[in-house]
C-alpha cells in the first residue's frame, strides 16, 4: 500500500500507524518499562529505507520492483507485529537490493546483481518491533548504534499495573503435569516451520479469490481501453515498465485516451511502434516510444510531435552499432531492456558514440567476423559474461583488457547463449504445460525471476496438485 510514496511520504505514514511497543527490564530489583515508539522505530530504519527504496533504482527496474515487492511484504509483517493477541508468525524470506557499493560482512546471503547492487536475503522471525529493527538493519549490514542510543523515555512503571497487564508464565512443569499445550513452544516450534506452497496457498485461497472477482471489471476496462487504443493508433503494443496498479494503468489509458481526443493529429507519427508508460517520457533505444507518469499532455504532445526526430536518431544508433560490430569482430551490440538501466535513446546514442570512439583509436587486432554469433551490452562496471551468453562491457573499459576478456570467454559465451535458446524452450512448455495442468488464466513470472529458476518452479509445480489454482492468475 505504501509502494508509490516517496520515501518521506512513507516515513510519515509508517510513524503514524505504529503503536508504542514497551520492553519490560529489571534493574536494581524494580520494574522499568521502556517505550519504544512507532517514530523511534521508523528513526531506526532511516538509513534501511534509503538504502533500498525503489524511487532510488528508477533506472534499474529489476532490483526497484525486487524492492518494491519485499518492502510491501515487509509492511504486511510489521503490521501484523501491531495486532493485538495475533501470534501466527510465519517466517518471512526478504531480498533486497542493497546501494552500497562494497561487501561487508554478514550473517545474510549476499550476492551482486548485474547493475553492481548488493543483493541481501535474509529471513524474519521475530515476536516484537525491536528485534525486527535490529535484524533488519544488522541483516543488510547497516549500523545498529543509533538503535541501542536511542532518546526513548524510561521512567519507572507502576508495579500493580505491571503485575496487572503482565500475563500468567507457568512454570514448564504445569504443562508437563496437567497435559495443557504450551502457548509459547507452539509459537517457537510454528516458527521453525518455513512456509509450503501449500501452506500459504491455504493461508491465501479465499483472500485471492475474493480479489480477483472484485478486480475483474477493472481487468475487462483495462483491456478495453488498450484494445481501443492499439487499434485506433495501430500501435504494435501498449506495455507498462513498472507493475502498477490494474486502476492506475486505467487511468493512464483513460488519459491518452483524452489527448487522442484534443490532438489526433499529433499521434500519426506513433502507427506501428510500442507505447510503454514509464518514469520518463522519450524514445528508448528499442524504439519504443516512453510516456512518463508523472509527465502532463504537453509533455507527451513534444515526445510525439518529435518522433520524426527520433527515428532519425534511431538509424544513427544502428550505423554505430553496425561499426562498433566490426571493429570487434563481428560482435553485435545488443539492449536488453529487462537487464539494462532505463535509458532514453539520447543517452544510449551518447554511450555508443564514446565507446566507438576509444575503439577507433585504440584499433584492436580482432579478426574479421571471428566473433559472430555473440553479443554484447554496454554496461558501467568491469567485464563481465552474463548466464544468458551476452558480454557486459562498460564504455571506459581499457582496450587491452577488453580484447584479452572477450577472446578468454568466447567459448564460454557460445555455450551460454546455446543453453539460454534450450532453456528458453523448455521454459516455453512448462508455463503452458502448468497453465493447461490447472486451469489457470495466466502463469507468468516477475523480470527478477531467471529461466532457469522458472524451469524449477514450474517443474515442482507439476508435481503437485493444487485445486486452489484453479482460474487463477
Amino acid at each position: 500500500a505504501l509502494g508509490g510514496l516517496s520515501p518521506f511520504s512513507k516515513l510519515y505514514c509508517m510513524t503514524h500507524s505504529f503503536p508504542c511497543w514497551f520492553i519490560l527490564c529489571s534493574h536494581n530489583n524494580s520494574w522499568y518499562s521502556r517505550s519504544l515508539s512507532g517514530a523511534d522505530a521508523i528513526n531506526a530504519l532511516r538509513p534501511f529505507y534509503f538504502a533500498v527504496h525503489p524511487d532510488f533504482f528508477g533506472q534499474h527496474p529489476k532490483e526497484r520492483e525486487v524492492n518494491e515487492n519485499s518492502l510491501k511484504r515487509l509492511n504486511g509483517y510489521l503490521e501484523n507485529l501491531q495486532k493485538p493477541g495475533f501470534r501466527s508468525f510465519k517466517p518471512t524470506r526478504l531480498t533486497f537490493y542493497v546501494r552500497e557499493s562494497e561487501p561487508n560482512s554478514c550473517n545474510a546471503q549476499e550476492s551482486f546483481s548485474a547493475s553492481g547492487f548488493r543483493a541481501v536475503t535474509f529471513t524474519l522471525r521475530t515476536r516484537d518491533l525491536l528485534s525486527t529493527v535490529l535484524d533488519i538493519l544488522n541483516s543488510c549490514s547497516l549500523s545498529t548504534e543509533h538503535v541501542r542510543s536511542l532518546n526513548v523515555n524510561s521512567q519507572p512503571h507502576k508495579e500493580a499495573k505491571a503485575v496487572q497487564n503482565r500475563p500468567i508464565k507457568w512454570d514448564k512443569t504445569y504443562y508437563s503435569f496437567t497435559g495443557f499445550k504450551d502457548p509459547e513452544e507452539e509459537l517457537e516450534q510454528a516458527q521453525r516451520v518455513e512456509t509450503t506452497l501449500i501452506s500459504w496457498l491455504d493461508d491465501n485461497e479465499a483472500n485471492a479469490e475474493k480479489k480477483l472477482k472484485k478486480s475483474l471489471p477493472l481487468r475487462e476496462e483495462l483491456e478495453r481501453l488498450k484494445f481501443e487504443l492499439s487499434h485506433q493508433l495501430q500501435l504494435s503494443d501498449i506495455r507498462w515498465q513498472r507493475s502498477w496498479g490494474i486502476a492506475h494503468r486505467c487511468s493512464q489509458l483513460h488519459s491518452l485516451g483524452r489527448l487522442v481526443q484534443q490532438r489526433p493529429e499529433v499521434l500519426g507519427n506513433v502507427k506501428g511502434h510500442t507505447l510503454i508508460f514509464t518514469d520518463r517520457s522519450g524514445m528508448s533505444p528499442a524504439g519504443h516510444v516512453m510516456l512518463g507518469t508523472m509527465d502532463v499532455h504537453h509533455q507527451w504532445t513534444k515526445i510525439f510531435e518529435r518522433l520524426p526526430n527520433y527515428y532519425k536518431l534511431q538509424k544513427r544508433m544502428l550505423f554505430l552499432e553496425d561499426r562498433i560490430s566490426l571493429l570487434l569482430g563481428g560482435i553485435r551490440v545488443i539492449y536488453i531492456e529487462e537487464l539494462q538501466p532505463l535509458l532514453t535513446l539520447e543517452e544510449y546514442y551518447d554511450n555508443l558514440d564514446s565507446f566507438y570512439n576509444k575503439l577507433l583509436d585504440s584499433r584492436l587486432p580482432f579478426h574479421p567476423r571471428s566473433l559472430r554469433g555473440l553479443q554484447m551490452i554496454l554496461e558501467r562496471y568491469a567485464p563481465s559474461l552474463h548466464e544468458l551468453g551476452h558480454f557486459m562491457i562498460p564504455t571506459t573499459c581499457d582496450p587491452a583488457t577488453l580484447q584479452w576478456f572477450i577472446i578468454a570467454k568466447a567459448q564460454e559465451a557460445r555455450e551460454n547463449l546455446k543453453r539460454k535458446e534450450e532453456m528458453m524452450l523448455t521454459e516455453k512448455e512448462l508455463i503452458t504445460t502448468s497453465t493447461e495442468k490447472f486451469s489457470l488464466d495466466r502463469l507468468y513470472k516477475e523480470p527478477s525471476i531467471s529461466s532457469a529458476q522458472m524451469i524449477e518452479c514450474c517443474k515442482r509445480l507439476l508435481q503437485e496438485s493444487l485445486p486452489y489454482l484453479q482460474e487463477l492468475i
